[in-house]
């Protein structure tokens, strides 16, 4: 866990040296969707599980 907190850290300073304020908030949030998408299909497929298991 603190590999991947060092690891985002360091990209995030790399991002603000590289894009204006505008580009970086914009980048951010497109990431913060992916990841939110990712969470979702996580989600659904475990609900799918359990309910696959609870038929049978």
């Amino acid at each position: 866990m603190q590999l991947a907190q060092n690891v985002a850290s360091a990209l995030r300073l790399a991002e603000s040296m590289l894009f204006g304020g505008g580009q970086q908030t914009a980048r951010r949030n497109a990431w913060d969707a992916v990841c939110e998408n990712r969470r979702y299909a996580r989600d659904r497929q475990e609900t799918e599980r359990a309910l696959l298991r609870a038929v049978r």
